[in-house]
């Protein structure tokens, strides 16, 4: 245990696998230290009465030959090995308005895009080739997301003070359309007179370039990337949590865990929550201005979710996901009260490799907010460590998961009858396994009118400490898996990696 690692990776997210994956090739030895049985982060995935659920990647964009994820994926040699699905071309989702028979498509290529909505739209061809012209301009301001190595920050300027919500409603007046187009903002959290464009762009460009699920779960993409850190001589442990980084001389020396073990390493990168790291790192080097700075950062929302397990052959699959909410509501679904909860939910399908026909499994989402579930917040439950956080707790996910499928039934009527047992998550369960304060979806919420404030560096005034993860740029396995080239780049000192990724 006091070996010394080149690097030292704590949190085996998508951010820290792609760091120890990519620093693995440029000749460091390599550890990634895991708190949970199982690695991952958001890739990890649990079985309930044999079928396989995904905790947080239920879909992937920019996958198809030569787009961004895919050159990621083919430089770390895994592209070849995965289970995909391709989602249906007409719609990847399906944007459904409470009190509205229609299922709003979205659909995969822009001009498909285009061409799926003017059903529904006949009169807003202009609105719809203005809405996809800019998302296309706001991405190609990001060169990183483009794999181009420049990455001047004046390029995006101009972009990053640009409000959703504010540039929905400028390019139409069709409020069904301009909430339309806002349907699937579950998928970043957005917020009305908060959320940048480039955020919604970044996100939804993805998906409308391509849009892919995991075949039995995402954390194949997990067990491929740790295959290949063991392969070249990486170190992976589990089930042992990081407690505290000590600084010497103006550096991390090593790290403490859990039972007083140490790890020593030349550099140091955390995949977990900036504010986090910083409360296990006693050094003066990092001022309380700083650390102040990123407590005073507002997380995303949490969520709770319903798991089902259908009873065999009773569910047709479908190949796209669902997003519905209450007419008016689409920016304000965190805003909920007891009495109207929920304003809005997604739906997400599990495809299985044994059953193309009928569904095995759904999950369905519905925002929660972490003060509902502040009366059990000192209890703890993992796989690893697992404990009982009571019996009000129980009545209390009971009681929220029949509410949910209360409404998602005036959707899907019939649901209840085809449904074999479920199983529900809280934003305790999110805490708990991912190991952020408050069960956040996707970490620090971005904000046009402060968007420096929420841009963080990989790096930190301790020259050997830097960070990785959805916090840094954006989030999910593509936001993720950038911030680790970003990562590895500063740690690297150059900029080479990206041209070997684009030209993989």
């Amino acid at each position: 245990m006091d070996d010394k690692f080149d690097v030292l990776i704590i949190g085996s997210g998508m951010g820290g696998l792609v760091c120890a994956d990519m620093l693995g090739r440029e000749g460091y030895r390599v550890c990634v230290v895991e708190k949970n049985k199982q690695l991952g982060g958001s890739l990890q995935t649990y079985v309930r009465d044999r079928v396989i659920f995904d905790s947080g990647v239920h879909y992937l964009g920019g996958l198809d030959k030569g787009q961004n994820l895919y050159q990621i994926f083919k430089y770390i040699d895994i592209i070849d090995s995965l289970k995909l699905e391709k989602q249906s071309p007409d719609a990847f989702d399906k944007i459904m308005i409470d009190n509205d028979p229609v299922e709003y498509p979205q659909a995969q290529g822009y001009e498909n895009f285009i061409k799926q909505l003017l059903v529904y739209f006949p009169d807003e061809e202009s609105a719809l080739r203005t809405y996809c012209a800019k998302l296309k301009e706001v991405c190609d301001k990001f060169p990183l997301y483009n794999l181009r190595s420049s990455d001047d920050f004046y390029e995006k300027a101009d972009v990053l003070e640009v409000d959703t919500e504010a540039f929905l409603t400028s390019i139409t007046s069709n409020k069904k359309l301009q909430q339309v187009l806002a349907g699937n903002n579950s998928l970043y959290a957005g917020q009305a007179d908060k959320t940048p464009l480039y955020v919604h762009a970044l996100i939804l460009n993805s998906y409308i370039e391509s849009s892919w699920k995991c075949i039995d779960g995402g954390s194949q993409i997990a067990k491929l990337i740790a295959r290949n850190i063991r392969d070249r001589g990486g170190v992976i442990i589990r089930n042992k949590a990081v407690k505290k980084l000590v600084e010497q001389d103006g550096k991390i020396s090593y790290v403490e865990l859990q039972h007083g073990e140490k790890l020593y390493a030349g550099h140091f990168i955390s995949n977990i929550h900036p504010v986090k790291t910083l409360e296990m790192t006693d050094s003066s080097v990092i001022k309380n201005v700083y650390r102040n700075r990123l407590k005073s950062l507002e997380n995303s929302v949490s969520s709770f979710t319903i798991n089902i397990v259908f009873k065999k052959d009773s569910f047709k699959y479908f190949s796209h996901n669902v997003y519905s909410f209450k007419d008016g509501q689409v920016w304000h679904m965190a805003d909920y009260t007891q009495q109207n909860w929920p304003l809005g939910y997604a739906v997400f399908m599990t495809p299985s490799s044994k059953n193309k026909e009928y569904a095995d499994g759904m999950t369905i989402l519905a925002y929660m907010r972490y003060e509902e579930v502040k009366p059990w917040e000192d209890t703890f439950n993992t796989v690893s460590d697992e404990a009982y956080r009571g019996e009000t707790y129980e009545q209390f996910k009971k009681r929220k998961a029949e509410v949910l499928l209360d409404d998602v039934e005036l959707k899907f009527p019939g649901l209840r009858e085809q449904i074999y047992s479920y199983y529900t998550a809280t934003p305790l369960s999110y805490r708990d396994y991912i190991g952020n304060d408050d069960g956040s979806l996707y970490g620090i919420a971005k904000d046009y009118k402060h968007p420096l404030k929420t841009f963080i560096s990989p790096r930190t005034k301790l020259p050997n400490l830097y960070f990785t993860g959805q916090n840094l740029n954006l989030h999910g396995i593509l936001g993720a898996a950038m911030s680790g080239i970003v990562t590895c780049c500063a740690l690297l000192g150059n900029d080479e990696l990206i041209d070997k990724i684009r030209n993989a």
